[in-house]
């Protein structure tokens, strides 16, 4: 079973239980927080685990092609999302779902890549939120590439809050093992790039554990590179918005990279093609059950009398909206025109490309339509399994 290493001070300011702890260092970066901001916190958890499960569940029915599940990780996204800065910018991976929501992405827009009708779903120029990336670690690097870029275009250590800039790049464990997260290391290190990498240690890459990929914490895999890093318990979301919060002053006053070690459980599967019980025990799964970030923040807010009814009642209903939005989106995403893949190439017009597109247009319309592909119309327009099950 998974637990902290000694050798690596763990910064937690909520127990599993729901008290608070006094840290000498994160918790005076928390004393800002009313119950108002920590309220808004349980909601953003609340709501991505339950956009999170009707995912799943759309999955399951067969309307989307797959789904990665951030079930359990809620603290660790939600807590480090609401530390940035509005100008500072993402890089993840495919499960920063609570991430996603800390930056203004529509949920079901998530969608739209694992229903596979669009090749990310928003707008991450505007968000300052990158599409998400299949390739494990590869985005590391671009995320150390904008940084440096961030930093020759004189964003990095004016003292202007509203200028300064961090990015941000957001990967699992397994990533750490991928030469790119080295790479990224060293550039961001040599550069004092100003990058904060966040490594999500749910414990799992897939069906191997974190002990068979690293001899050392995770948080210490810095060191070789002159990265300072730390390890901070993944299920708090006020520790992890703390250390966050660390992190990113560290970049954008100049002050160069960190390496966070954010440790947590991925209560789910790998994807909705993996099977967790086949290499993890129902013993595991409960003794991280127990420590269910939701339920901590949850038995805090109760202690100190700022959950009320009301409150609940009204989450609830948002959630069970909300479902209800994600299940009629997804059913309502088209499949795209094939012509659509040549919309993106270049970010200006381009000659060639035109006329491949003017081509390639001319080529389809030259097939009549076959009883085949007639029925396959037809059959389009029966109800999924999804909806006769509903």
């Amino acid at each position: 079973m998974s637990t902290p290493a000694p050798d690596v001070d763990l910064v937690q300011l909520l127990t599993p239980a729901g008290e608070l702890r006094e840290h000498p260092e994160y918790s005076p970066r928390i004393a800002h927080l009313d119950a108002g901001d920590l309220r808004g916190m349980y909601r953003d958890m609340v709501l991505v685990r339950a956009f999170d499960n009707e995912a799943t569940s759309l999955q399951r029915q067969g309307e989307l092609g797959l789904w990665a599940q951030s079930l359990g990780q809620e603290a660790a996204q939600i807590g480090s999302g609401r530390a940035l800065a509005p100008q500072d910018y993402v890089f993840p991976s495919y499960r920063e779902h609570g991430v996603a929501h800390t930056r203004g992405v529509d949920l079901p827009d998530i969608l739209k890549l694992f229903r596979g009708v669009d090749h990310g779903g928003w707008d991450s120029d505007a968000l300052r939120f990158h599409l998400y990336t299949l390739v494990i670690g590869s985005h590391t690097l671009h995320a150390t590439g904008y940084a440096m870029g961030v930093q020759r275009d004189g964003l990095v250590g004016t003292g202007d809050p509203a200028r300064d800039t961090a990015v941000v790049t957001y990967f699992g464990d397994g990533a750490t093992s991928q030469g790119d997260v080295s790479e990224a290391l060293v550039f961001a290190a040599v550069a004092n790039a100003p990058l904060v990498l966040f490594c999500q240690n749910n414990q799992w890459a897939i069906s191997e554990p974190t002990s068979r990929q690293s001899r050392v914490p995770l948080a210490r895999r810095g060191d070789g590179f002159g990265v300072p890093g730390v390890r901070v318990d993944g299920n708090d979301v006020l520790a992890s918005y703390a250390v966050m919060s660390e992190a990113l002053e560290r970049a954008r006053s100049g002050g160069g990279p960190t390496l966070v070690e954010a440790f947590t459980y991925r209560m789910g599967a790998h994807t909705t093609s993996d099977d967790p019980t086949r290499y993890r025990t129902s013993a595991e799964d409960e003794y991280w059950r127990q420590r269910d970030p939701i339920d901590r923040l949850r038995a805090y807010l109760t202690s100190i009398g700022e959950l009320g009814d009301d409150f609940v009642a009204a989450l609830d209903a948002e959630s069970a909206e909300l479902g209800r939005r994600v299940r009629t989106t997804v059913r309502a995403m088209g499949a795209p025109s094939a012509t659509t893949m040549f919309d993106h190439v270049y970010a200006t017009p381009h000659a060639t490309l035109d006329a491949e597109r003017a081509w390639f247009a001319e080529y389809e319309a030259s097939f009549e339509p076959t009883e085949q592909a007639q029925a396959l119309d037809r059959a389009d327009e029966r109800p999924t399994v999804g909806e006769v099950a509903l």
